[in-house]
């Protein structure tokens, strides 16, 4: 069985040989692979052939280079994000500034406190995580995207109705226990709700008219397709949010009235992510021109979201929908699509 390297890489930067070799014990220790340079010069040298660094931990006064402009350097040319933490003696807030304007992520005063640095190191991994997970999500969607011909803002405009329904939900209905992260996560990963279509036939998925019964039986599959594809990667990585997306992947076609798919879950049984998403979904889909159907007005989806008041929708996400209306016909036509 293939075995990934996951031994992170840290380059440390610091003309002091005494620090430079505490640094590296320190961080050997904990699992890292570190690699070290004793002046800026070097360190970028070795940030060009190293591409997988995405850690950088350096001192501020340092010969040739200085860790002020390595940080420039780095933020000049870097292919992907890098976290930086400066090491200083300085205790002066205009020095300390001028970092963080130069681009670094964070600073240590000197002497290095061990469990202070790990907490900092801690902080740029969560951050490396965010970002990878964001692209995973992009990809994954705009792979499902290219392959059911969706119009071309559809997953943008349905992420802003999910964050504005989401966030509304966290404010007014604290009962169904959402909070401001938890609501913006359910945002994120709304793009992937569709992701199952990869594993539909085009005969089907790009049909002009009418599916037949076992044609629609097909289609409906790819909500289990999508569900099973996300959750297969939440047991390999335990990342919550690919819990998320499996939610919304799994059940955004469950009705409140149970008599949608795949499993006619009804009411609360289910999950809150995918009746947020449902609702995004469907709105975002009858305003929208497809291959087998017209764009309809605002005024129209919104009648047939509130004929579908508590039986398609949970009422309080319809209520969501109610209040934020003005801002959804300013998502519709800002990000509208054109031919």
């Amino acid at each position: 069985m293939l075995q990934r390297n996951r031994t992170k890489k840290i380059l440390v930067v610091d003309d002091d040989a005494g620090q430079r070799l505490l640094l590296r014990m320190a961080l050997e220790n904990r699992g890292y692979q570190v690699l070290t340079a004793d002046n800026g010069e070097e360190a970028c040298a070795i940030f060009e052939r190293e591409p997988e660094i995405r850690l950088l931990i350096s001192d501020l006064i340092m010969p040739k280079m200085d860790g002020l402009a390595l940080t420039k350097q780095i933020r000049a040319s870097e292919r992907q994000y890098t976290y930086i933490i400066i090491l200083t003696s300085s205790t002066d807030r205009k020095s300390v500034t001028r970092l963080l304007k130069a681009g670094a992520d964070d600073f240590l005063f000197k002497p290095v406190v061990e469990d202070e640095l790990f907490l900092r190191i801690k902080a740029g991994e969560r951050l490396m995580r965010l970002e990878s997970q964001e692209a995973l999500i992009f990809t994954m969607a705009k792979l499902a995207e290219y392959r059911s011909h969706e119009t071309g803002l559809h997953l943008e405009r349905v992420r802003f109705y999910t964050r504005l329904l989401a966030q509304d939900l966290f404010t007014n209905h604290p009962e169904l226990g959402l909070n401001a992260a938890s609501a913006e996560e359910i945002a994120r990963v709304s793009p992937l709700h569709d992701l199952g279509k990869i594993s539909i036939p085009d005969n089907i998925l790009h049909k002009p008219g009418r599916l037949t019964d076992e044609e629609f039986t097909i289609m409906k599959q790819h909500t289990i397709y999508g569900g099973n594809i996300l959750l297969d990667l939440y047991e390999q990585t335990e990342d919550n949010y690919l819990m998320a997306a499996y939610q919304v992947a799994m059940y955004h076609h469950e009705k409140w009235d149970g008599t949608g798919y795949p499993q006619g879950l009804a009411g609360e049984a289910i999950p809150i992510e995918a009746r947020i998403v449902a609702l995004a979904d469907v709105y975002d889909a009858i305003s929208s021109k497809r291959c087998y159907k017209e764009a309809i007005s605002h005024s129209q989806a919104r009648t047939i979201i509130l004929d579908g008041q508590g039986s398609h929708f949970d009422p309080m996400v319809v209520e969501a929908f109610l209040r934020q209306e003005e801002t959804w016909i300013g998502i519709r036509e800002k990000y509208a699509d054109h031919p």
